[in-house]
């Protein structure tokens, strides 16, 4: 039977990540399997059944939310089960696995975590062939903890991914609420303007729909405000708000991370555009800004309601940098997603109401108790080699 096409990119690279893994494990599975190998075996075997009917799983009419769910299951096991055939393979092939290990543990942990740091001074030692069962048991919680952090990061995203569609569609309700309300009560939020008086007091009325000259002075503009005003202004500020989102396509970049927060960030600004064009316009004749309360025509009006709907970016432009904070995070670590408690030991913090001194740092990262290793005794804190006279750099991140 012939399999159906994927739906998705990520699906595709899902099953093909699964059919490689596959291929390993029935390597593995050929050779002596005492009871604890085959534990490790069937363990593996069950994460790959799990992601694969993860990815081919249909969600029919739920297909729309349930696509996270969907990724989370099936990546999440493919990770185990790569965890798991680190522990099956032979001590040369975990030897040369050694340095992927290792730039997995240097995207995703910290420069201080006690991990990376004794990772990094075994490095030069299991790569040379000169494995211990403990660098083994090593580099498997080294790379389970890198991919636990990684779902942390891309679990950042994914809450402000959700964040920014909850906004959006809250802003939306609003502005839908506004546009339906002028629509059955024109007058309760008339958008009209009165600009001058003309002879025998007659003034002209200004509306985003209309212009009505020689109205009686005495007759109150927002009687001559229609249905549609509101809907007008609120389109006027949609279009403003779309010209914001083209000119910052240009700040956008290309991200693999698989929950499209750009998209979601740029979406916020038009119904945010619409809000700001009525209530920039409610401010005009409400006469809250000095020396502007009466707009001359009808075009004034859908200008300065675009202009009010391009505003916008001076508030959705601080979104637009948190998300792409959110997505710099995402395989390497930032001062910002340092734990402030360990910092705080770092540099001989307090901590409750005793006062904790930072312990001695070492240039190969060895604890107080701990001779340093010669193999990395020349090297940085991450058991790379550092030029004579210079002095290792700590680095914030990978």
């Amino acid at each position: 039977m012939i399999a159906r096409p994927p739906r998705t990119a990520w699906r595709a690279r899902a099953r093909t990540r699964i059919a490689y893994l596959e291929a390993q494990l029935d390597r593995e599975s050929v050779r002596p399997c005492p009871e604890d190998r085959r534990t490790l075996v069937e363990g593996m075997r069950g994460h790959l059944e799990r992601a694969r009917a993860a990815a081919d799983e249909d969600f029919g009419w739920r297909r729309a939310w349930s696509g996270s769910a969907a990724r989370e299951g099936v990546w999440s096991n493919i990770r185990s089960a790569e965890v798991l055939l680190l522990q099956l393979v032979p001590d040369e092939e975990a030897a040369g696995r050694a340095s992927e290990v290792m730039a997995l543990v240097k995207d995703h942990l910290d420069t201080d975590d006690p991990r990376r740091v004794r990772l990094a001074r075994r490095l030069r030692a299991v790569i040379s062939g000169e494995m211990t069962p403990g660098d083994r048991d090593l580099m498997v919680r080294a790379l389970d903890a890198s991919y636990n952090a990684l779902d942390d990061e891309l679990a950042r995203v994914r809450s402000l991914r959700n964040i920014l569609w909850t906004a959006t569609f809250l802003v939306l309700l609003g502005v839908t609420g506004l546009a339906l309300y002028g629509w059955f009560s024109p007058g309760s939020l008339s958008l009209c303007f009165t600009p001058e008086t003309g002879p025998r007091d007659q003034v002209t009325v200004v509306c985003p729909t209309a212009e009505y000259h020689e109205v009686p002075a005495g007759r109150d503009p927002s009687s001559r405000a229609r249905p549609a005003d509101i809907l007008t202004i609120e389109i006027a500020g949609l279009a403003g708000a779309a010209l914001t989102v083209i000119a910052s396509l240009r700040r956008i970049r290309g991200t693999d991370s698989p929950y499209m927060l750009p998209l979601a960030s740029a979406v916020l600004k038009f119904p945010t555009g619409a809000l700001s064009a009525f209530l920039g316009l409610l401010l005009i004749r409400g006469a809250f800004v000095p020396g502007l309360s009466d707009l001359d025509s009808r075009a004034q009006v859908l200008g300065w309601a675009a202009a009010f709907g391009a505003a916008q970016h001076l508030v959705t432009r601080l979104v637009d940098d948190r998300a792409q904070m959110t997505l710099s995070e995402v395989g390497r670590t930032t001062d910002a997603v340092v734990d402030p408690e360990r910092a705080a030991v770092r540099e001989g913090g307090t901590i409750g109401d005793g006062t904790v001194s930072a312990p001695p740092v070492h240039r190969d990262g060895a604890g107080p108790h701990e001779e340093p290793d010669a193999s990395t005794g020349a090297g940085g804190g991450d058991g790379e080699p550092v030029p004579d006279g210079a002095s290792p750099q700590r680095r914030s991140g990978a």
